[in-house]
């Protein structure tokens, strides 16, 4: 019985990084256009403050789903020398551009709900393989290097997106409008954000080759998977934890029908999105269950089958991801409302002190991002020095202490304070759990669980938009600044939580 020898991964070189890494710097490009922008271009639209975080909701729920598919795909995908994931980076930035050039042209308020969600979704199917193209073509040793490297360029990226609309006012464009109409600052920002986000992925895929299945084989990824599915979760075990999903989310459907029908101050509607996920989440359960007692074997069947063999690194990860997240989402989605109200003592988005303030917070985010650039080249000495996750550990607790002292600082040129704290976090946040995840996970199912692992990217977005508007109104009496300081003290959460994890 011959026993073949496994060769090891070669090392790249720094150019060879680089040129993987490009193509973040115009999917960031993009992100930074929505996050800086969107919550603008909802409120000129006719958005109420307290109705922002709904309107972002229907691109996390799409992302829920698309990204472990994606990642399912990805990993079973062979397009001979376009190769395993540079299609779906392809595919993504084709569909992400045609929407950036659409979006700052809509007229109506449902209609920038659904560009946000075909941008959101688009952004998706480009980043989620860009996370096990990593795992794909690095050696364990270069993964936190592969991962900072898609820290410096998302940070750049970021940093000249969130500018850009203040970077063309300067230069003469105008930043005012008539009431509905996206200024047009923000509208030519976008579509120089789909050419770069297309130039971009060009490149990398363009200037990077992929290992063939035959050299994976050889390097041991993936000498125990067959290609055959293989379902290790019994029917049984499918139905008796869909009924209990199920059950849960019906029976909180129904209450908060009930009570908002007889209440004289009914809960938020959006409170239907969290509890009807957790419904339909039970009844793909129930599915799974039919599926595996009948022997079938399709993709749907082994994503919902790997749920429930999850690494324990990743769970451990995916609740300092779950804090981490929701922080980050409080502060895309409130940080213009919030220091306009806060600081500048407005919410008329047709004031220039609101559209000032706007401009502001882009060169905020752009600073924020700048800082994460430069702190990409520290995290590799750090984990050195400290272990990953006291590294992630330093990192959010400058981040949560950052969008907490946005309260305390009355002055908007002290918020590029704020903004360090926030930038150390962020670059950690885009490296280290994902250098000490690809440590846990089998190769052969790398991207299926970068997906997966998303989901706790995506499900404190579905509840940021969910329950902060509920925060923000029912809490904090419309003060959005206190939103911000909540998401600091869930970034600080997340941190602690880091202690639970060992690094190997």
């Amino acid at each position: 019985m011959s026993t073949a020898v496994k060769l090891p991964k070669p090392k790249l070189s720094l150019a060879q990084i680089i040129n993987m890494s490009v193509g973040f710097f115009g999917i960031q490009f993009a992100f930074g256009l929505q996050n800086a922008n969107v919550s603008r271009i909802f409120q000129t639209l006719g958005a109420e403050i307290e109705k922002i975080p709904i309107l972002w909701i229907a691109a996390p729920l799409t992302g829920l789903i698309i990204q472990p598919v994606i990642g399912h795909m990805s990993d079973k995908t062979w397009l001979g020398k376009l190769g395993r994931r540079r299609p779906y980076f392809l595919t993504g930035a084709l569909f992400a551009s045609l929407a950036l050039f659409v979006f700052p042209g809509v007229k109506a308020l449902w209609m920038a709900a659904v560009m946000l969600w075909i941008l959101d979704a688009s952004i998706n199917i480009s980043m989620e393989p860009f996370r096990a193209f990593v795992g794909d073509m690095l050696p364990d040793s270069q993964r936190t290097t592969g991962f900072a490297a898609q820290s410096f360029f998302i940070g750049i990226g970021a940093v000249i997106s969130s500018m850009l609309p203040s970077i063309l006012t300067r230069m003469g464009v105008q930043n005012v409008a008539e009431p509905g109409v996206i200024p047009d600052s923000v509208r030519i920002s976008f579509i120089i954000g789909a050419v770069v986000y297309m130039f971009a992925i060009l490149y990398t895929v363009l200037t990077t080759r992929e290992y063939s299945p035959e050299e994976m084989k050889s390097f041991g990824d993936t000498e125990e998977h067959s290609g055959e599915i293989n379902i290790k979760t019994p029917s049984e075990k499918f139905r008796s934890k869909g009924l209990v999903w199920f059950i849960a989310g019906a029976a909180l459907v129904a209450a908060l029908y009930f009570y908002n029908r007889s209440a004289e101050k009914p809960l938020e509607k959006e409170l239907y999105v969290l509890t009807g996920g957790i419904t339909v989440f039970g009844l793909l359960q129930l599915v799974a269950s039919f599926l595996a007692k009948q022997k079938s074997k399709n993709g749907f069947l082994e994503v919902m089958d790997d749920l429930n063999f999850l690494p324990d690194t990743m769970k451990k990860l995916a609740l300092v991801q779950f804090f981490s997240w929701f922080a980050l989402f409080s502060m895309w989605i409130y940080t213009t409302p919030a220091l306009a109200q806060h600081l500048a003592g407005t919410t008329d988005t047709t004031s220039k002190a609101y559209n000032d303030m706007g401009n502001w917070v882009g060169d905020l985010f752009a600073f924020y991002n700048g800082f994460a650039a430069l702190f990409a080249f520290l995290l590799p000495v750090l984990a050195k020095q400290f272990s990953r996750p006291h590294t992630h550990l330093i990192a959010l607790v400058a981040g949560g202490l950052g969008l907490i002292s946005f309260y305390f600082f009355k002055n908007e040129n002290l918020l590029i304070i704020s903004m360090a704290g926030v930038g150390l976090a962020w670059s950690s946040i885009l490296a280290m759990p994902y250098s000490m995840l690809t440590q846990a996970l089998p190769a052969h199912k790398m991207g299926v669980y970068m997906g997966i692992f998303n989901f706790f990217i995506v499900i404190p977005q579905i509840l940021a938009a969910t329950l902060l508007g509920f925060f923000t109104t029912r809490l904090f009496g419309g003060e959005a600044i206190f939103t911000i300081v909540a998401g600091g003290c869930s970034m600080i959460i997340a941190a602690l939580l880091t202690l639970r994890i060992k690094d190997k």
